[in-house]
């Protein structure tokens, strides 16, 4: 057996790696040495020279993935000193075996290589969301220090998100394998250190604690789910874990706070008698959210009270907010245009939208329209749920994505549904499609064309069903 040293971390060993394979060295045959580290056969007469050999080197044409590149770079930071070798005997296997080797799960070695580079990836996120820096302030500018212990000694392999996240300030991060400096144009490593020759507390640590005590959830407290994401051996060299049983603690307090101060549902304010007019009568009161009092009135649906088609678009726009009616504006003529080809008249169906007030924000004296938020969608739900339970149509038609996740409760992707009837029991059939609102908006001509041919052809869909 004769030794390969080399030197460079994965770079290096990739370079041996392919002369070596060139010239048909098998894995047994070789014991890898990296940075000159001690190793069992040190004479000069059983090391190879790879980098004299490889300027004679065979052409070999590697067929080896991407994928296991990218992978073996990962494993190249584990701290087992084994690694050269498995890695080496893969690559041979690939090369010269079986290039779908890696698909093998149940093979010994492709099992050690992916363990290994599933705890070198979990580190390296360890790292990056553990990782604390602290100010230190200096004559020549302030220096945000950090130190770190990860299992493996990866820090090369996560200093380029430091330097790509952190590019404008100086900093150091040290661990007790290495160390590495941020001068604001190159990196600069170093030797490792202990905790003790490490930063300690500052103001900003102070700051952080503020903030994750503002951030921190009570009822989402799940010890052991916390430890398993956050080990303890972390925990010493980061601030907000000197909170953690502090805030668990209290968390029950903190509980019954959050749910004082939960907004108010839309449900809260439905009166018991459920019909169409009592429902309209009932709307101006409602104060589950502000957004019918930014506006000029809620907007309640409109139609027949025993159709079999309800439409249902997103909210009111500036001038049914006017008036208090739905679908008056400009995307309301789109939509009537559409009804009149499809032979449907206003009184044949029941038209509503999902949130019932104008949401917008002002820029001077306009009011510009701005998207209800999932969580308004989600406050205003029972409102359409009242009248869905008033009216009993047996087909929706949907106007766009936010009447989409009022009806069906969950978020959808038109290109999903499009075309597609949603059965969504109780003899109710949904159907999405575009909003009159989003066509006029688009420019493009032959887009905005195809589009109007959807809603068409959706409109017909659904009276079709309405009417079997």
């Amino acid at each position: 057996m004769r030794t390969v040293s080399f030197a460079d971390g994965f770079k290096g060993w990739r370079n041996a790696a392919r002369v070596l394979l060139a010239y048909k060295i098998a894995p047994h045959d070789i014991e890898w040495q990296e940075d000159g580290k001690s190793s069992a056969l040190l004479w000069d007469d059983h090391k190879i020279d790879w980098q004299t050999m490889g300027a004679s080197a065979p052409k070999l044409g590697l067929n080896v993935s991407r994928r296991f590149l990218d992978m073996a770079e990962a494993v190249s930071f584990h701290r087992n000193p084994e690694k050269w070798q498995l890695l080496y005997s893969l690559i041979w296997r690939l090369t010269y075996e079986n290039p779908k080797l890696l698909d093998l799960s149940i093979d010994e070695q492709v099992q050690s290589f992916l363990s290994m580079e599933h705890s070198v990836r979990r580190d390296a996120h360890k790292a990056k969301a553990f990782v604390r820096f602290r100010k230190i302030e200096q004559a020549e500018g302030d220096l945000y220090c950090a130190w770190h212990e990860p299992e493996h000694p990866l820090l090369a392999y996560v200093a380029p998100f430091f330097q790509d996240r952190f590019s404008v300030m100086k900093w150091t991060i040290l661990t007790p394998d290495q160390s590495v400096h941020w001068d604001g144009s190159v990196l600069k490593w170093g030797p490792g250190c202990s905790q003790e020759e490490g930063p300690k507390g500052d103001t900003l640590e102070d700051l952080w604690g503020c903030y994750y005590k503002s951030i921190f959830n009570p009822a989402r407290v799940k010890l052991k789910a916390m430890r398993s994401e956050m080990p303890k051996k972390y925990w010493h060299s980061m601030p907000e874990t000197q909170l953690i049983e502090e805030l668990i603690f209290e968390s029950d307090a903190r509980v019954d706070a959050m749910i004082r101060a939960t907004p108010a549902s839309a449900a809260d304010f439905i009166p018991l008698v459920k019909d169409l007019e009592t429902l309209r009568a009932a709307l101006p009161s409602c104060s589950a959210c502000d957004l019918c009092a930014k506006a000029t009135q809620g907007v309640f649906g409109m139609g027949n009270p025993r159709a079999k088609l309800m439409l249902v678009g997103e909210q009111p726009g500036e001038r049914e907010d006017e008036i208090g009616l739905p679908f008056q504006g400009p995307a309301g003529q789109l939509l009537q245009s559409v009804l009149d080809k499809a032979s449907l008249g206003r009184d044949e169906i029941y038209m509503t939208n999902a949130v019932k007030a104008f949401k917008h924000r002002r820029e001077g004296k306009r009011r510009i329209h701005e998207k209800p938020t999932p969580r308004e969608v989600g406050t205003c739900k029972a409102w359409l749920q009242a009248e869905l339970a008033s009216v009993k149509p047996t087909v929706v038609l949907c106007l766009g994505l936010t009447a989409a996740l009022a009806v069906l409760g969950q978020s959808v992707r038109l290109m999903d549904v499009r075309d597609k009837v949603l059965d969504v029991g109780n003899g109710l059939k949904v159907i999405v499609t575009h909003h009159p609102a989003h066509i006029l908006r688009i420019q493009d001509g032959e887009e905005k064309a195809a589009a109007l041919l959807e809603l068409e052809s959706a409109l017909q869909l659904a009276r079709d069903l309405s009417l079997a």
